[in-house]
């Protein structure tokens, strides 16, 4: 069946309901967004997972009969009914996150947008069977309807827009959007001065994507008056939410939930959400994520790694070092032939380390240590003073090409047990380097640059590189948020190293390395 009859046949069902309906005209507001803007938006998003509508069929069945009919003894599973449907929605929202991990921002939003209609569809069975969730009935009722417009309309729409158009601000504008749901929750139930900045939040990143959706291009003309109307209907109904808000925390205006309801709702409703609809099912932009398409390791480990996690899988080769020719990532004749001997022939050289935790992070440090002292992987001290670390290397069959395991340790311990390969696309090489872990791997893509006559190796990827760090698990690899930079450099004969670890973007762990021929 075609998008434009499934889209006749549930807006045909609302209008069903909307004469037939018994309650307050507007419980219609959550209402359509369940029967008619839910399922249609899913349908966009979802085109291949048809399995989906197994559950919206009886989902919207159930939020029709509620509307129906009074209070009778199957509204509590009417009720969770629609909200079982949420749930599935909300993992398939977290099955896409985990397929993909942190990258493309504009997919994470519409992963949340899934993952929030859970907390509405929480909200909307706690107003059916009238939980008591310490506020009143309307207030638990627009909760619902809030995490329904707000939480999931909106960030699968700026998702949209991000799939066409992304400029450095969209980062920051996606951010704001995505965790002000949780701003407005908090101030809702603690604090009004919180909910009035939650909503200067909002006004932030509504306004700039008013904008950003002035500056995108689209299919058609037409289109892109339904998108800026969607966004601007948001810019206006803010503004009241903000006088509403200004009312709560300061008594400066009299703005009632009344008022907020006909106008707010009204915009919202028929502007924002079916305007929004329209404007995107004219033409959804493709998703610019087609999948991880690097070798993996085939190298799983237990609770304890170590050496051990070796012992069925050594090759027959012999390596020297971590690479038999640099000339295949970069240009060795610009860089000194010390970095590339070192690379070349690595069991040559002796590494002297000192580990620098940054201090905001050194608590979440010790209590990791506590595990990998255990695990005998990543298993790095918590003092910074200068430390040797030996290892050796050693030929390893997992599935790639010219794999070999570089096992660096400080006296008896493992510190790392890292299985060095590389892969190709294009005309680009890449440092595949796989750390085995519990049931799973961890895996750094790294690309490598000279620079002045250094040379970086980084994991900071553009958007058509494979360079990143990733966690593979069954058949899932997942980006996540760490970035990783070395920067090797030759001084007075001796090979100094700074490797910088980001979480987020943020530095939580620096070694430096002085490397000497043995």
């Amino acid at each position: 069946m075609t998008y434009k009859w499934i889209a006749i046949l549930h807006t045909i069902l609302f209008l069903f309901v909307a004469i037939f309906s018994v309650t307050p005209w507007y419980f219609l507001m959550l209402t359509v967004a369940q029967i008619l803007f839910v399922p249609l938006v899913l349908r966009l998003v979802l085109r291949t997972e048809q399995r989906i509508y197994f559950l919206v069929i009886p989902a919207i069945i159930a939020v029709s009969l509620l509307q129906m009919t009074g209070e009778t003894k199957f509204d509590i599973l009417l009720a969770f009914i629609y909200l079982l449907f949420t749930l599935v929605v909300a993992t398939y929202g977290f099955k896409r996150f985990v397929q993909r991990g942190f990258s493309h921002l504009e997919e994470f939003a519409i992963d949340m947008g899934f993952m929030y209609l859970f907390i509405g569809g929480l909200w909307f069975f706690a107003s059916i069977v009238e939980l008591d969730t310490g506020f009143s009935p309307i207030l638990t009722w627009l909760t619902g309807i809030h995490f329904h417009y707000s939480s999931f309309l909106l960030p699968i729409f700026i998702g949209f827009l991000g799939r066409i158009y992304k400029p450095i601000g969209y980062k920051l504008l996606t951010t704001i959007i995505l965790i002000s749901p949780m701003v407005v929750a908090i101030g809702i139930t603690f604090s009004t001065l919180i909910e009035f900045v939650s909503v200067i939040l909002y006004i932030i990143g509504i306004y700039g994507f008013i904008i950003l959706s002035l500056k995108t291009t689209y299919k058609n003309s037409l289109q892109k008056r339904c998108v800026v109307t969607s966004f601007g209907a948001l810019g206006i109904t803010i503004i009241f939410s903000l006088l509403y808000t200004m009312g709560n925390a300061f008594g400066l205006f009299g703005v009632t939930i009344d008022f907020m309801l006909k106008f707010h709702g009204f915009l919202n409703c028929v502007v924002f959400a079916a305007i929004g609809v329209v404007g995107w099912s004219m033409w959804t932009p493709p998703t610019k994520h087609l999948g991880w398409c690097f070798p993996v390791s085939n190298i799983r480990g237990k609770w304890n790694v170590g050496e051990k996690i070796l012992s069925n899988h050594k090759g027959n080769s012999s390596y020297s070092g971590l690479v038999d020719d640099m000339n295949v990532y970069v240009d060795s004749k610009a860089l000194p032939s010390r970095i590339i001997d070192f690379y070349e022939n690595t069991q040559r050289y002796r590494l002297f380390s000192e580990v620098s935790w940054h201090t905001w992070f050194k608590p979440f440090a010790v209590i990791y240590k506590v595990f990998s002292k255990k695990m005998q992987q990543l298993n790095l001290p918590i003092s910074s003073k200068q430390m040797e670390m030996t290892g050796n290397i050693v030929a390893i069959e997992d599935g790639r090409m010219k794999t070999r395991a570089w096992i660096r340790k400080v006296e008896q311990d493992v510190i790392f047990v890292a299985l060095y390969s590389l892969h190709q696309k294009g005309d680009k090489s890449y440092m595949n380097i796989a750390l085995p872990l519990p049931w799973s791997t961890m895996i750094g893509i790294l690309e490598l640059h000279e620079k002045n006559g250094k040379l970086l190796l980084t994991s900071k990827r553009a958007s058509t590189s494979d360079a990143g760090i990733y966690l593979a698990f069954g058949n899932n690899v997942f980006k996540l948020p760490l970035e990783e930079q070395f920067l090797l450099e030759e001084k007075s004969d001796v090979l100094t190293a700074r490797h910088q670890m980001r979480i987020f973007s943020v530095p939580f762990l620096t070694i430096k390395y002085k490397i000497i021929w043995k």
